[in-house]
């Protein structure tokens, strides 16, 4: 009997979700998961955080419909994680990233301070004003792709009246016209 090839291979790794799936997805090859922790590595691979995976590390999960996560991610909605700082940390990069602070669009009127590789230009995470202790970091960074659906999946679904109408929403999870962390 012939050896998998590597597509078959790859496509056994990512159909059992008991395992971390980390495919090639960035210049990155060193991410990792485990029970507790999993590494968020931007494109190029010079920034990488070690975040939980679960409370009270892990705050919540939810996709953002708003305005804003429509522009700075380039796309129709952003699915974030908010994770506190004392159970998370850098294994690399903290002094690659760049910031970029506004509150003007910001629906709170408070000041969001986004971090930016400043090498590639992945959004690691972004910080609310009366929120310093929490990083809202982005899921499509986490390099295990199992966790975006089990561990990480969205929860919360926000500025449901912002959402583009082809989107559908998230199955399953709370659904709140605006803001549903308000501070």
């Amino acid at each position: 009997m012939p050896a998998p090839t590597t597509d078959q291979s790859a496509a056994a790794a990512a159909s059992d979700i008991s395992k971390p799936y980390i495919p090639l997805a960035s210049l990155a090859d060193d991410g990792w998961s485990t029970e507790d922790e999993a590494t968020a590595t931007c494109f190029c691979g010079k920034v990488q955080l070690v975040l939980p995976t679960k409370a009270p590390g892990l705050v919540n999960t939810f996709v953002c419909n708003c305005t804003d996560c429509h522009k700075i991610t380039a796309s129709m909605f952003a699915s974030n994680m908010t994770v506190l700082d004392t159970h998370s940390h850098f294994t690399r990069g903290e002094d690659n990233l760049s910031t970029f602070a506004q509150r003007k669009t910001v629906g709170s009127g408070n000041l969001m301070t986004n971090y930016f590789c400043k090498t590639c230009g992945t959004l690691m995470y972004r910080i609310s004003e009366p929120f310093p202790e929490q990083r809202i970091a982005r899921i499509g960074t986490i390099d295990d792709f199992h966790l975006h659906a089990t561990k990480f999946k969205p929860s919360t679904e926000q500025f449901v009246r912002s959402r583009v109408e082809w989107f559908g929403g998230c199955e399953d999870a709370k659904q709140v016209q605006g803001n549903a962390f308000p501070s």
